[in-house]
């Protein structure tokens, strides 16, 4: 019977480090992943000469997922345009994009995503750098917390605002 209860008071300490362990662990992945698509995105862009964007699914929020496409240019035809779909990443629950940074948001048309241009550089549809954020959160621990950030030269970061001593500027 001591055992038992040895167990359950060992279980019992242990179970809140745990989720949290999980719970940081899936917030990594989806920062990892989204990072990974939007390489590839950079790397299709390099490669084929023609704007990359990756966008929310539905256009709204990066919640929902996200897709990596080609674009159509506005100097060719719209019949000779086709557009392709590479990867796109469904609802990403419990893992959630919290407020704060701009979201990739363009300024002039309001619209999120990224957009790679044929060099691989992020840029609005204006011509002006994108350097900006993404902030992930986590539903079962509100304190989780981590930032996506891309640099203006094209480098991507993950950002743990809790560890980082550089308090992900």
């Amino acid at each position: 019977m001591a055992v038992v209860l040895i167990a359950a008071v060992l279980a019992t300490i242990t179970m809140p480090l745990v989720h949290q362990q999980i719970a940081a662990r899936e917030i990594e992945t989806i920062a990892r992943r989204f990072i990974a698509h939007a390489q590839f995105a950079r790397g299709q862009a390099l490669a084929l000469g023609h704007v990359v964007r990756i966008t929310p699914l539905h256009g709204r929020l990066w919640d929902e997922g996200w897709v990596v496409k080609s674009a159509c240019m506005q100097i060719k035809p719209k019949l000779a345009c086709e557009e392709r779909i590479w990867f796109s990443q469904g609802d990403i629950y419990p893992v959630y994009f919290k407020g704060g940074g701009k979201q990739f948001i363009d300024p002039h048309s309001s619209k999120r995503g990224i957009a790679f241009n044929a060099a691989g550089a992020a840029k609005t549809a204006q011509g002006g750098f994108v350097a900006n954020r993404l902030i992930l959160g986590h539903e079962r621990d509100d304190r989780l917390e981590r930032q996506l950030i891309l640099s203006s030269g094209g480098r991507w970061r993950i950002c743990d605002p809790n560890r980082d001593l550089k308090a992900c500027r």
